[in-house]
């Protein structure tokens, strides 16, 4: 009867191959209605697009490249794929031998005489190298693979809310500019108001409360264009923030006289199907990669259930004099394979796997909230688009009311028809319009930017260093 012998080695090679323990992962569905309220055609328009092309501003596409290079955030998630990728290039070398060269010299009683012996070796070790039967290391490297992409993920959507965030920051110091304008140019006409009011109460053609009113007006005009100017420091200071750098002295300059309205259109974008989001956000993404490194790490728990295999082996010489070891010691070659089950540890195997199971029930729960929080805030962004549109035109007009009301008010004051409490009530609800025009507007422009960013447009790939890797 022949008898079929195996190596050590073939049998490492055969247990390499072993099972696995991982869960099969099904991708949970998807907690959100099937479509907008809003609705929308399918489309993958805004993950497809690149910034250059949404934002058409060259000054914010040149800010936007700035904070690409130098923000620190971004910076910090290129890091930690670099970080990622290191753990899972660890987690795969677990699954190959290490091998090193080992010498060793010992003295001992020898077993014959009783006399003190010296024994010298030196050769090659593999050291207890783990054959892989149940899958443990294998799990392992899954879960480390997973979380490495969860981390190219997690950059790419940083990427998304920092080009989001700089357009946001470019349109609300714009913005700021514009409203410094409406609040200089009504203190000013409140300043001749109140030097006008001041020569009529001195000739007595106007009491001495038209006079207090019209410092009132003035004072609160001040106050108003003293805040603005601390809001726009502000706005300027945490645009700085996300650029990395000071905002250049160039940019800076060309703010002056800003207007939101010739703000540089920005396209329309179809917003699909809340599907689309599966694949079109970084976050969800990432969440996914993360349901996916803890469904692995079920696995990883489960083949601590089995025994633990190991192969040890030595091959070189070995001989009782140090002269002598390269010359007439004795060669072998000894391997050696041991398994270790896991009898009664206190219930921490079972521990490890409640925890690994709580985990995925962790990450499932975040994946559904990831998807949930997306769907929002597409749905927000679709809802404001109208309703911010028509608020816009009713505003505008209503300004356009106020002014001419402010003309004729400031007609009759003059003879005799109306009361000053009537102008300075126009002058209040004009300068109040005006504002309101210039925020509403605002408004508009930051939630097509908020759009964008929430179909998950916004990325392309960027190197660690902050370049563009394309």
């Amino acid at each position: 009867m022949n008898k079929t012998v195996i190596s050590p080695i073939a049998l490492a090679v055969l247990l390499l191959g072993g099972c696995s323990f991982i869960p099969t992962y099904e991708r949970p569905e998807a907690p959100v209605p099937a479509s907008y309220a809003q609705g929308g055609t399918a489309s993958a328009a805004a993950a497809s697009a690149d910034w250059q092309d949404y934002f058409t501003d060259p000054r914010l596409q040149r800010l936007i490249e700035t904070a690409l290079a130098n923000n620190r955030d971004l910076r910090v998630a290129a890091l930690a794929i670099e970080q990622a990728r290191a753990q899972f290039q660890i987690q795969r070398a677990a699954q190959w031998p290490s091998v090193g060269v080992g010498a060793t010299a010992s003295r001992a009683p020898s077993a014959s005489t009783g006399s003190l012996t010296n024994t010298y070796s030196v050769g090659g070790v593999l050291s207890a190298w783990e054959l892989d039967f149940f899958g443990r290391l294998g799990s392992l490297k899954e879960q480390a693979l997973a979380q490495y992409l969860a981390s190219e993920e997690g950059r790419k959507a940083v990427q998304v809310s920092l080009v989001a965030g700089v357009a946001n920051g470019w349109l609300t110091l714009q913005a700021d500019e514009e409203l410094l304008d409406i609040s200089r140019r009504t203190l000013a006409t409140r300043e001749d108001s109140l030097a006008l009011a001041k020569m009529r109460r001195e000739v007595g053609l106007a009491s001495d409360l038209d006079y207090r009113q019209a410092e009132s007006l003035a004072e609160a005009a001040r106050a108003t264009l003293a805040q603005q100017q601390r809001q726009r420091a502000l706005d300027e200071n945490g645009l700085a923030l996300l650029l990395g750098q000071p905002l250049p002295d160039d940019i800076r300059a060309s703010l002056a006289g800003s207007r939101l309205a010739s703000v540089p259109a920005m396209a329309d974008l179809p917003a699909g199907l809340p599907s689309d989001l599966l694949t079109q956000r970084p976050d969800i993404r990432q969440a996914e990669q993360q349901l996916i490194a803890a469904n692995a790490s079920i696995g990883a728990a489960r083949a601590a259930f089995f025994p633990s295999i190991t192969l040890t082996a030595q091959a070189g010489t070995a001989s009782t004099e140090l002269s002598d070891l390269f010359k007439s010691g004795s060669w072998a070659f000894t391997p050696t394979v041991s398994a270790l089950l896991p009898v009664f540890n206190a219930g921490r195997n079972q521990a490890a796997l409640d925890a690994a199971k709580a985990g995925r029930a962790i990450a499932v729960a975040q994946y559904e909230k990831a998807i949930q929080s997306a769907f929002r805030e597409v749905s927000d962004a679709l809802a404001s688009q109208s309703l911010l549109a028509e608020q816009s035109r009713a505003q505008q007009a209503q300004a356009a009311a106020e002014a001419e009301r402010l003309r004729l008010s400031d007609l009759r004051y003059q003879n005799g028809v109306a009361s000053y409490l009537d102008l300075l009530d126009a002058q209040r609800s004009l300068f109040a319009l005006e504002q309101a025009v210039v925020q509403v507007r605002l408004a508009q422009l930051q939630n097509q930017v908020q759009l964008y960013k929430a179909l998950g447009g916004g990325w392309r790939e960027v190197s660690p260093s902050g370049k563009d890797a394309s």
